[in-house]
């Protein structure tokens, strides 16, 4: 009995051995290529989570027979058109043909382009690159593996090893000092640091809208849209994607004035919808309005109108804005249910139009060329309804010379 019970203890000694000697081996190349992953999500949006995962699992954390004999960190077979260095390895078949690279930098980038480029992957670029679960999800069913657990095994790296702080450091929403230190034991690699990063990797300026979206012309919420870099010339884009000028101004809310993209962008190739594809939007920390209807692919008039918000303010961090009048009807039917009588009294006396305001003047406008009204009510940070009442404007349609009246508090 004794003797079966110390059998028992070695087996399980043995088997936590070899479980920390595993982890150590994954702690030691998360420390050895995170730097690589990073570098490589800025360039070209693959989450650095799902680099790396794909590189623990596919190389057995470093120290499989393939990636010692090829530098190979992803698996990637031959395929037409490869004329680099390969090597045979036993996988799906006995002698198949694989990448070969000189170095492990060169496999991570190859990585990149070989999803990039493809137009099985094309989908992936298109979801939240923090969405780990659904590109690890869009990775298997594009067919980049056979394995069945192949999406539960990339989500299981990721979440026990925190594989997400460096999807987030590469978007410059966190900062490499949130990493919590991780040591490999016996650990004699020093970390890949591409030359031309800093050891500030968190301040490498990120194009967080190329890293979510496609460089073509794409869709949200079924409108036609494109990402454009500040400093491009709104002219440029209209010509380039044949669309009037006039329209391209009016599609994204925008002025005469706005002759070139002031930040990196979403502009729209079609007028907006006036209801968003989903209920609501939680606010981010820096959003604006604008922002947000340019993001959801609703006007901001709807977006307005649904929240009871002017142009003007400036929306909290965590707040709650609909995008769909029946969602923003429940609600206020929700919030009214739970008043006080009280408070509903209080709630349904009559406001005075903003024009009787003690506090509030008037100035007026001359309409000029190519103004719109929703840009005149922008440019004062009014809303266009107030303008119509205000004007007894019977629609949106103004004329260029037109005087309109506009109160401010």
């Amino acid at each position: 009995m004794i003797k079966k019970t110390n059998i028992l203890l070695m087996l399980a000694f043995l088997s936590f051995t070899a479980l920390k000697a595993q982890n150590a081996a994954v702690i030691q190349y998360i420390n050895t290529y995170k730097f690589l992953a990073i570098r490589e999500m800025q360039r070209t949006g693959v989450p650095a989570s799902i680099k790396l995962a794909q590189g623990i699992l596919e190389t057995q954390a470093g120290g499989s027979d393939l990636v010692k004999r090829s530098n190979n960190h992803f698996g990637i077979k031959c395929k037409t058109g490869w004329s680099g260095n390969k090597v045979y390895h036993d996988d799906d078949e006995r002698g198949e043909c694989f990448r070969a690279y000189a170095t492990a930098e060169d496999s991570y980038r190859d990585h990149s382009d070989f999803l990039k480029r493809s137009q099985r992957y094309a989908f992936l670029f298109r979801l939240d690159p923090e969405d780990y679960k659904n590109w690890a999800k869009g990775l298997k069913k594009a067919g980049y593996a056979t394995n069945p657990k192949y999406t539960q095994q990339l989500v299981k790296f990721i979440e026990t090893y925190d594989l997400q702080l460096y999807t987030l450091i590469a978007l410059g929403k966190r900062k490499m000092e949130d990493e919590q230190p991780m040591y490999a034991a016996n650990s004699n690699t020093m970390p890949v640091v591409p030359a031309e990063m800093t050891a500030e990797v968190s301040e490498t300026p990120v194009k967080a809208l190329r890293l979510r979206y496609p460089e073509e012309a794409f869709r949200i919420n079924d409108t036609r849209v494109v990402v454009a870099l500040a400093g491009t010339p709104l002219l440029s884009i209209a010509e380039q994607f044949g669309v009037k000028y006039r329209h391209l101004l009016d599609f994204n809310e925008l002025s005469e004035a706005d002759d070139i993209v002031r930040k990196d962008q979403l502009v729209f190739l079609q007028r907006k919808r006036r209801q968003g594809s989903n209920p609501f939007h939680l606010v981010t920390k820096g959003e604006t309005l604008y922002d947000i209807a340019q993001e959801e692919a609703i006007r901001l008039d709807n977006l307005l109108a649904y929240n009871q918000l002017r142009g003007s303010e400036i929306p909290v961090a965590g707040q709650k804005l609909y995008l769909q009048k029946d969602a923003a009807e429940r609600a206020a039917a929700n919030a009214v249910n739970n008043m006080s009588g009280t408070e509903i009294a209080k709630a349904e006396q009559p406001l005075l139009p903003a024009v009787y305001t003690p506090a509030a003047s008037s100035v007026k406008h001359v309409v000029q060329h190519k103004e719109t009204l929703f840009s005149i009510a922008r440019k004062y940070g009014v809303e266009v309804e107030q303008v119509r009442s205000w004007n007894r404007l019977q629609n949106d349609a103004i004329r260029s010379g037109q005087e309109l009246l506009i109160y401010k508090n």
